[in-house]
């Protein structure tokens, strides 16, 4: 008995997945107190993952994320158009559902392109340093967790305010994941490694831009101010 090995379950079972949700509080705490402060020659997955990756902790930051976005995006709206008496606030729920399919797409379909990546170069330079997709999916999923205070202050109708916490979130997230992959790739071509690390800030960089765009713009103003002749050309119209 004592010479038989644990079979590990197949991926499609809830068994296999069950080990990356098995984390103490403490150590979600440090991943994103490390996702969130870069240091330089400090790398993310290295020093607080040790090879046991989690979803619990991204899971979590993304669904949080989500939730502030949509709510922070409503009470925006709503201090947008305060004391104006024509404006009736309806709550928009359908942010809710398409800040999910952002966060959670980014969450994990540009970590598979990025494993792939470096599974194909690695085959091709025979590098050393090889990260999991798990591992890949955890680093990902804690650097959102610098975006959920950015959120919060985009609540303030301060446009100044607004880019700034964007550029410091986009600065501390997009340094965190750059230091993590650059064992990966400093052994590469110059081209490839510039076109990745490009492609993660970049990619990084959108996704805050474009929420900022899409869930805290101000289209009323335009409606309120092209209401008036609205209003006159309709009593021209009218018998």
């Amino acid at each position: 008995l004592l010479s038989e090995k644990k079979k590990s379950a197949p991926f499609w079972t809830f068994e296999y997945y069950q080990r990356f949700f098995d984390i103490e509080t403490h150590h979600v705490k440090e991943r994103i107190l490390g996702s969130m402060v870069p240091w330089p020659g400090k790398n993310f997955i290295q020093v607080y993952l040790r090879k046991n990756p989690d979803l619990y902790g991204p899971f979590w930051i993304c669904t949080t994320l989500v939730f502030a976005i949509a709510i922070s995006g409503n009470i925006s709206n709503f201090l947008q158009h305060f004391g104006n008496p024509s404006y009736k606030y309806t709550p928009d729920f359908g942010k809710v559902s398409i800040a999910a399919t952002a966060i959670f797409s980014y969450a994990w379909l540009v970590p598979l392109g990025l494993w792939g990546l470096l599974l194909w170069r690695n085959n091709k330079i025979m590098n050393l340093v090889s990260y999991s997709f798990m591992e890949i999916v955890c680093a990902y999923g804690y650097s959102l967790s610098v975006y959920i205070p950015a959120v919060v202050l985009w609540i303030l109708p301060y446009e100044w305010l607004m880019w700034l916490s964007i550029a410091v979130a986009v600065c501390l997230s997009g340094s965190v994941l750059v230091m993590t992959f650059w064992p990966a790739l400093r052994d590469d071509h110059p081209k490839v490694i510039i076109a990745t690390v490009s492609a993660i800030v970049l990619l990084n960089g959108l996704l805050a831009v474009g929420c900022k765009i899409y869930f805290f713009s101000n289209p009323g103003r335009s409606s309120e101010h092209s209401s008036p002749s609205a209003t006159e050309a309709i009593k021209v119209t009218s018998p």
